[in-house]
């Protein structure tokens, strides 16, 4: 299993990095007293598979003494547990700066009397962590998607296999509005339109009839090639970036014949590069 160990300053990005492990299925826990890690590893491993990935903050909120901290990890070892470390920093000003924004106050300001000296006292009491930490993670420089970039990199490289995404293509009609989840929205009101042909009116675009007529056009044809490129492009990148869940909306105007069509081709592309694809389409029994 994997076990980890989570601390750092504050405002250096804890809590966006236990987010984006719980996104990438660590069961995680905030704030737990180090005396208590041990009897949680021994939890986890009583699980009989249910806690394969467990991670844990553990930072200055439990008080300025981690001598019961380095005694948990002393305990683990002692349990020939496998665990690591990973503390989260972050140049002082940039802490600063950051409380200043959210006008959140630090943990140590009441106390300290400033943010300033509360940033700097924090990080001497925090330096024996950041000693005996596996892996440090500054986020100073970094903006929230490489940040997940590198948690996964170190923590859940399996997360950027293409069957880590799944994709929802959904086929809408612009004159019932354009589906809020959509993370890509393609307009195909421009291909020939088959409510024009009566024989094919009644059918939908899921009708052999309906997408031999739509496909019949060299214009079809030629943005299908286009929206596969652009497939072939994207999608590694956002299973890059550590997306989960991505949905394509394909909209005509009823949401009954081209954007049905457009939506199964490209549903059928995109399982045929090997990621979890399904089809959805909203409008299509609209009268």
């Amino acid at each position: 299993m994997e076990f980890l160990i989570v601390s750092g300053l504050s405002g250096a990005g804890k809590s966006t990095v236990m987010s984006i492990l719980e996104d990438s299925g660590f069961f995680c826990v905030d704030n737990l007293p180090p005396v208590l890690i041990p009897k949680f590893a021994e939890v986890c491993l009583a699980g009989m598979g249910s806690y394969e990935r467990a991670a844990m903050v553990c930072d200055i909120r439990g008080g300025e003494n981690f001598e019961s901290l380095f005694q948990a990890m002393d305990a683990l070892r002692a349990m020939e547990f496998q665990y690591k470390v990973l503390f989260v920093d972050a140049d002082d000003s940039v802490i600063i700066k950051r409380y200043k924004e959210t006008r959140r106050s630090h943990p140590l300001m009441a106390e300290l009397g400033g943010l300033t000296q509360a940033v700097e006292h924090e990080r001497a009491v925090m330096e024996p962590v950041r000693r005996r930490a596996d892996c440090v993670i500054n986020t100073t420089a970094l903006p929230v998607q490489k940040l997940r970039g590198q948690v996964l990199d170190m923590f859940a490289p399996y997360r950027k296999s293409v069957g880590e995404m799944s994709v929802t293509v959904t086929s809408f009609g612009f004159k019932y509005g354009v589906p809020l989840e959509a993370d890509l929205v393609f307009d195909v009101r421009f291909l020939p339109n088959p409510f024009y042909v009566e024989a094919l009116r009644p059918l939908t675009g899921l009708d052999q009839g309906v997408a031999d007529y739509v496909f019949a056009s060299p214009t079809a044809q030629e943005l299908l090639e286009h929206l596969r490129g652009l497939m072939d492009f994207l999608l590694p990148h956002f299973v890059e970036e550590g997306k989960s869940a991505l949905v394509v909306a394909v909209g005509c105007t009823g949401g009954r014949h081209r954007s049905v069509a457009v939506t199964h081709a490209m549903a059928e592309y995109i399982q045929s590069l090997g990621y979890a694809a399904g089809e959805t389409h909203r409008d299509m029994t609209r009268a």
